[in-house]
């Protein structure tokens, strides 16, 4: 993950009304956290941002530059608007070098497994611990030419180096089945409308 700056301003001003008038103006509002420090309030670029976010992903870090000083931040939590799509308020949290930290890493299935099979992923993502700096953007998991049957567990996916597993190693990541065939599928359509009892008249009789 390629380290990058964002020059960012102080807030002053707090509430929903501050916060919209923050993002009428181009910003996000965010929260700077963590080292036992003071919370911070500031304003975020909006459009550098958020291509810092679509090229670093979520789990970026960032110098920020902000009244004649730096601080390296992990971007924490990011909070979208459900249905216009913008980014609301964004929470950092204050890093050192060379420090470790436990972030979620999306899992990304590669290749093609046996055919006749289906893929099934359990988790999303994988809790790891890992350098601030060298965050992966994401992990890959590879079904390429698996069998019905195989199942990956967290702790069977390679990690970067220097990355460790925080999720439990047991839990269940990737699962290879058997795809069902066409009968099959009739056979449950068959099952799922069975012991349906049409409602009856009420009896009239007292």
């Amino acid at each position: 993950m390629s380290e990058v700056r964002l020059s960012v301003e102080p807030r002053t001003e707090f509430g929903k009304g501050a916060a919209r008038r923050t993002r009428r103006a181009g910003k996000i509002p965010a929260v700077l956290y963590g080292h036992g420090s003071d919370p911070r309030h500031l304003s975020l670029p909006a459009i550098e941002f958020a291509r810092v976010v679509r090229e670093n992903g979520s789990n970026a870090v960032i110098t920020l530059d902000v009244e004649n000083s730096s601080e390296l931040a992990l971007t924490k939590t990011i909070v979208v608007h459900p249905l216009k799509n913008y980014i609301e308020h964004v929470d950092l949290l204050v890093v050192k070098r060379g420090e470790k930290v436990t972030v979620d890493v999306p899992v990304v299935i590669t290749g093609d497994a046996a055919p006749g099979t289906l893929v099934s992923q359990d988790l999303d993502a994988l809790q790891v611990e890992v350098e601030a700096l060298q965050i992966p953007e994401q992990v890959e998991v590879s079904v390429e030419g698996l069998e019905a049957g195989t199942q990956i567990n967290a702790s069977q996916v390679q990690l970067p180096k220097g990355a460790e597993l925080v999720t439990d190693g047991e839990y269940l990541v990737v699962a290879v089945n058997e795809a069902p065939n066409e009968a099959a599928m009739e056979g449950q359509v068959d099952a799922e409308g069975a012991g349906v009892v049409e409602d009856q008249p009420e009896s009239t009789e007292e």
